[in-house]
């Protein structure tokens, strides 16, 4: 009698399957961490370059207004040019253009133009009265205009604020305390208390340790970056 076999068909075993799949699973490990990796260093590179961006931009803003101190059109003396800031910590009409010059806060004024019914006067005009201050509580820098308003956010806000912050300001943290320096017309650094010494001052050092809010995904830590420059205050040395 004559049996017909069932032909024997080539397919994998159990045991090429189990490798086939270990490795196919190693791959995909593979894929996912390449491109996992690669998205947490994109993530890193835009958190640092927006705190570049805004601490850029933030010292840029400074250092037009804080050159404009004592800029005085008309060349006026009298008292009622020269007016005397509410949000200045220690104001003193002698000073003028700069009223207040600690290493945390500083407070210029300037006249920009006839303001308000014609008349020249600092502080009739928005922005002719700035002061600058580092929160370090808050870690930030607030800017006051006129003393109206209160302190604004400048640079950073309150971690209770609702809005999204991008930088905090650390100068504290990284042992920078100083946010502003002074120095007279022979480059000596202003002894503190530098209130005293207004009249002397020729440059204002300004420094910003800064670091992104967002933890960096791939150093596990906040990128920290510092940057600095300096201020003539063109119109103050004729004061």
């Amino acid at each position: 009698m004559k049996i017909n076999r069932i032909p024997r068909q080539a397919g994998f075993t159990l045991v090429e399957l189990l490798i086939a799949i270990t490795v196919g699973m190693a791959l995909l490990a593979a894929v996912s961490m390449t491109l996992r990796s690669g998205l947490q260093a994109s993530t890193g590179i835009q958190l640092k370059a927006s705190a570049q961006e805004d601490a850029r931009l933030a010292l840029q803003i400074m250092t037009a207004e804080i050159g404009m101190a004592s800029y005085n059109p008309k060349f006026r003396s009298d008292a009622a040019f020269w007016v005397t800031p509410a949000c200045a910590a220690s104001p003193n009409q002698n000073y003028r253009g700069i009223q207040e010059a600690t290493a945390t806060a500083l407070t210029v004024e300037m006249a920009t133009g006839p303001g308000a019914g014609g008349s020249d006067w600092i502080g009739d005009d928005p922005n002719e009265v700035i002061r600058y201050v580092y929160d370090a509580a808050n870690q930030r820098i607030t800017r006051t205009a006129n003393c109206a308003g209160g302190a604004q956010p400048f640079l950073g806000d309150t971690a209770l604020s609702g809005r999204p912050r991008e930088v905090l300001v650390v100068n504290n943290n990284l042992v920078i305390p100083a946010v502003f320096r002074y120095f007279n017309g022979q480059g000596v650094e202003l002894a503190s208390p530098v209130t005293a010494q207004i009249p002397n001052i020729r440059r204002i050092e300004i420094t910003l340790a800064v670091q992104t809010s967002e933890i960096d995904p791939t150093t596990k830590t906040r990128q920290s970056m510092i940057y600095s420059t300096s201020v003539l205050p063109r119109n103050h040395m004729v004061e």
